[in-house]
């Protein structure tokens, strides 16, 4: 310890000390002896409330430390006493300072490992490829400890096969395939062999750990490394793979701490990876599925439509056969025949051709045409209906076959010329005696051969018709016969009507279940949002009275229900909503109802309620039934919420604003420290109706252009000259006076007007640098939100070509977590501005939670450290910020990155951050913002 140089001479000193942090130990001068040594021990287990003569005592919360002195002669006594008595104090200093250190690295130490275990779980719940996962849980082992050379191997110990699902090494040139199964035999010297069948970590150098396993030297397993760290992965207790780390450069590279988090790890990355796995083979499985009943799914439609197809027939063919026994003119039947035939097939266009008694004569008893109105009896000729009944075959032509057949003088068409033509013969005792025929003149209309076989079928049908209706004498004689067919028939009919009844209510009953799941929620089987805003719509309408029932919404968001989620599964999850649906049902009176809005989200509607007392009584109810214990999963859960309350007023047109409310009144609970209720106020209200002012205020100013640019000097510490210009953002409000950004960047997010109003900012920033009084470089800031935005680069180089500005004299200052939203992106982005001249600036740099592993990727021209870290220098959290600035000074001169300091108020912290090798500042120190841009700074010594 320093105290023992500061010792009078002739002073032997004895230093002992024991804590819960630093643990037990002690220090001495050169030339004490062990009973001094012993001495300054024992007086650790001793009465430390009175200090002897040549002992002083120290006792702090968990630690104690005893200095033991001794001196020869009365002066030299009396020096040491007086000595001893600073010591003492110094003593406590330094070990209350090292506890402090100690404790900040383990919180530090403890963060990192948090937040590596919420990566770890989020990205086995992600999209990502099983690819890039893997890359990414090595980042994040590489943040806890050194893993430049790492590897993931699963391992079948029935079948003593293993794969390499991962891995990375400086010089081992082996390419590993995650698909490829190799079997223990294949590696008899493989130390990762060794591991998994030893099952217990093995850490040292390879060569060591080699002998200890008696492993063999084999150069086809890579070169031996200094250290080697290896830990098995279990599953049910079995060794179900291994994590390896390793290092080639630096001997005793890993701790028995470095194993244990390995080991820690280890097992979520296990747990992530079974998930991903099980996810995507659930993927499969489900598209797999998918596939099969699209596959069954267009054949039961290809049946309906057949079916479909065949009932509509059997129906025309019935209504056929009524046509031939009906009263009637034979026009009328052929009108009729022709209205069933157009059900069938397209018949815009339709007639019937007949031979004469002589066969010499076409005749015509039925013809709708859209061009030829009237068709006339001919003579016999070679027209399209003769060539049909010459060769008692049915004809399908479109408009080049026909012109073919003319070119062969087989035939000459009359009238206008069709572009699809299908005729087929109505046969008399299997002699052709006319056509009936339909034809197209639209070319997107035509005629398939399936057309051609249902009016072949029905023509067979249509010649027994015109036969019964040409002998009706014939017909009377076999009315027996006919009345039992007719009979049958009937039957039939009515057998299908049966059928098609219960077809209908089947139908009506899956109606039902349709509205039901329409107006339920599937998991709770509660009313969902559709249903409870009818409710609350229809309580909010006045009655024939001009009243309305009052009411009280109270809207329920279930505490930390992400973490049931991520830490026992969904299934559980959903069982634990189940329950809450169930608790809260069996609290409600007949006037009320529940909802599930989604999510851990639910409202209830406490129907005749118009006193507030008597809804935060139902919700302080709610509460205490969701505190009892609940069984999911195997595990007891103590589930909690935080509820909002909203009371019915006449100024609610509809249920939507009056929900809005209560939702708003639920997050101030959650705010409040959550497991509580909170009523929506008038002052909450006042503050919505602010925030909507506010926002139309913000409109307003977008169209008057009411932004202006502050600007506030970076100087270089070393001499004070001004170096740049930070723009910063103000708000000319027509009735408050300036704004800062404070004021309503809030609003200006949730809204999306801030994009807006930054793209106006940097308009007049940009124009500004053109200006002759504008020395040195002036930096934007720019959101995230911006930085992700396609044409963020291309928007912001026009603005400077069309002001004609010099790009090298503007900076943007962009945050970490800017950076790291899409990290080659963001590259591509950075480059481009840098080639134009354009720099970047790293904003707030160290308050965010990115690794610094990935800053030299990035081009980078200066850090910005934070105010906050800056307020700490000549405070009493000196030391801290001493050090955290200290710190990021070393990394940014390690990487050749310039360094600016945020909030310079003092010339002490000014003295402190260039004594540190701080190259720029920036503060209060050297000027406030202002509109204009100044030469120089304020203040410059």
């Amino acid at each position: 310890m320093r105290i023992l140089s500061t010792r009078p001479p002739g002073v032997r000193v004895a230093v002992a000390w024991r804590c819960a942090v630093l643990g037990e130990d002690g220090v001495c001068s050169g030339d004490a002896d062990l009973a001094l040594r012993g001495k300054a021990s024992e007086r650790l287990d001793g009465d430390m409330d009175a200090a002897a003569s040549g002992i002083r005592d120290v006792r702090l919360d968990d630690a104690r430390l005893a200095i033991v002195f001794d001196a020869h002669g009365a002066a030299g006594r009396a020096a040491a006493e007086a000595w001893a008595e600073l010591a003492a104090i110094s003593a406590a200093m330094a070990l209350d300072g090292a506890r402090s250190a100690q404790r900040l690295e383990s919180l530090r130490r403890s963060e990192r490992l948090q937040q590596a275990l919420y990566e770890i779980a989020n990205l086995a719940s992600s999209a990502l490829e099983m690819r890039e996962v893997l890359v990414r849980i090595h980042a994040v082992v590489d943040r806890l400890t050194t893993a430049k050379n790492f590897y993931i191997v699963l391992y079948d110990d029935l079948r003593e096969r293993l794969r390499f699902l991962y891995f990375v090494d400086e010089r081992d040139p082996w390419v590993a395939d995650p698909d490829q199964e190799l079997h223990v035999s294949e590696m008899p010297n493989s130390l990762t062999i060794a591991l998994l069948r030893h099952g217990q970590p093995m850490l040292g150098p390879s060569a060591a750990l080699r002998m200890a396993h008696d492993v063999e030297t084999d150069p086809v397993h890579g070169p031996d490394s200094a250290d080697w760290l290896g830990v098995p992965l279990r599953r049910d207790g079995r060794v179900c793979g291994a994590i390896v780390v390793q290092s080639y450069d630096q001997p005793d590279r890993y701790s028995h701490e470095d194993r244990a988090l390995l080991e820690f790890v280890a097992q979520h990355i296990l747990t992530a990876l079974d998930r991903k796995q099980a996810h995507t083979e659930l993927e499969r499985r489900v598209a797999a599925r998918t596939l099969e009943l699209q596959e069954a799914n267009t054949d039961l439609q290809a049946q309906i439509v057949e079916r479909a197809r065949a009932g509509r027939l059997q129906g025309a063919l019935y209504r056929i056969s009524e046509l031939s026994v009906a009263a009637g003119s034979l026009e009328r039947f052929y009108a009729d025949l022709h209205a069933i035939i157009g059900e069938l097939l397209y018949a815009r266009n339709f007639y019937i051709a007949m031979l004469s008694a002589d066969g010499t004569r076409i005749e015509f008893p039925y013809s709708v045409d859209e061009r030829d109105a009237v068709r006339r009896a001919r003579k016999r000729s070679n027209g399209l209906t003769e060539y049909v009944i010459a060769s008692g075959q049915p004809l399908l032509a479109r408009r080049e076959g026909i012109l073919m057949l003319e070119s062969c003088g087989e035939l000459r068409s009359r009238g206008s010329h069709a572009h699809c033509w299908l005729g087929v013969p109505l046969m008399r005792d299997a002699r052709p005696v006319g056509v009936i025929a339909v034809q197209s003149y639209d070319p997107d209309i035509a005629f398939a051969a399936s057309d051609q076989e249902l009016l072949v079928f029905v023509a067979q049908h249509i010649d027994s018709a015109l036969d019964r209706k040409r002998a009706q004498d014939a017909l009377k004689a076999a009315h027996t016969e006919l009345e039992f067919r007719v009979e049958a028939r009937t039957r039939e009919l009515e057998n299908a009507n049966r059928e098609l009844r219960a077809q209908i209510g089947e139908r009506v009953r899956a109606q039902q279940r349709l509205v039901h799941q329409a107006r339920h929620d599937p998991l709770t089987g509660l009313p969902n949002r559709v249903q409870f805003l009818e409710r609350m719509n229809a309580a909010l309408a006045p009655g024939e009275d001009g009243t309305t029932t009052p009411f009280a919404v109270l809207f329920l968001d279930l505490d930390r229900f992400k973490l049931v989620n991520d830490s026992v599964g969904h299934a559980a999850g959903d069982a634990m909503l189940v329950e809450t649906g169930k608790r809260i049902s069996a609290l409600l009176g007949p006037d009320d109802i529940v909802a599930r809005l989604g999510g851990d989200e639910f409202a209830l509607m406490l129907g005749g309620v118009d006193d507030p007392a008597v809804a935060e009584a139902m919700a302080d109810a709610i509460l205490s039934t969701l505190a009892r214990p609940m069984w999911v999963a195997g595990r007891e859960l103590y589930p909690s919420a935080s509820i909002g309350i909203a009371m019915s007023h006449p100024d609610y047109a509809v249920g939507d604003g009056l929900l809005r409310d209560a939702d708003a009144a639920m997050y101030r609970a959650k705010a409040c420290g959550r497991d509580r209720s909170e009523r929506f106020d008038e002052q909450m209200r006042a503050e919505a109706t602010r925030l909507l002012d506010l926002e139309a205020d913000l409109r307003r100013a977008i169209l008057q252009d009411a932004f202006e640019p502050h600007f506030q000097p970076i100087v270089r510490l070393a001499d004070g000259a001004v170096v740049g210009h930070e723009a910063l953002l103000r708000w000319q409000h027509e009735l408050h006076g300036t704004l800062y950004p404070t004021d309503f960047i809030g609003v200006g997010e949730d809204s999306g007007l801030i994009e807006q109003v930054d793209w106006l900012m940097y308009r007049k920033v940009i124009h500004r640098m053109t200006a002759s009084d504008c020395p040195g470089y002036v930096s934007i800031n720019v959101s995230p939100r911006h930085f992700r935005s396609d044409d963020f680069v291309e928007r912001l180089l026009q603005l400077i070509d069309e002001a004609g500005a010099d790009p090298e004299r503007l900076r943007i200052e962009i945050t970490e977590i800017a950076l790291l939203d899409d990290a080659p992106r963001a590259l591509r982005m950075l480059r481009t501005l840098r080639e134009r001249g354009v720099m970047a600036l790293l904003d707030d740099f160290g308050t965010g939670f990115s690794a610094l592993s990935y800053l030299h990727r990035f081009p980078i021209q200066a850090l910005k450290i934070d105010q906050s870290f800056v307020i700490g220098l000549g405070s009493e959290m000196h030391a801290e910020s001493l050090a955290l600035v200290r710190a990021i000074l070393a990394l940014a001169g390690t990487l050749g990155i310039d360094t600016i300091a945020e909030g310079v108020e003092t010339v002490q912290q000014r003295e402190l951050l260039a004594g540190l090798g701080c190259q720029y500042g920036q503060g209060f120190l050297y000027g406030r913002p202002c509109p204009a841009i100044a030469a120089e700074a304020a203040c410059a010594s």
